[in-house]
């Protein structure tokens, strides 16, 4: 299952999640569901102003299998 969402996260919002203090994140997709997964995986995509972009969610038998930024 393939799930769409933007996101816009402050450097100092995203520190707990980078820490690790916060572990899962959630998100409401394109579509109007909301989905929850690791933050860690939205790391590699930390930049000095945050985490900003569009994203793609991939996922089978609800079990994570890749994130990947659009734009």
């Amino acid at each position: 299952m393939d799930y769409y969402f933007s996101i816009n996260i402050s450097t100092n919002e995203f520190l707990p999640y980078y820490q690790g203090k916060i572990q899962d994140i959630v998100v409401t997709t394109s579509q109007g569901k909301t989905v929850q997964f690791p933050a860690m995986h939205l790391r590699k995509f930390l930049i000095p102003t945050g985490v900003k972009g569009y994203f793609c969610l991939k996922t089978q038998n609800n079990k994570f299998l890749s994130l990947d930024k659009l734009a």
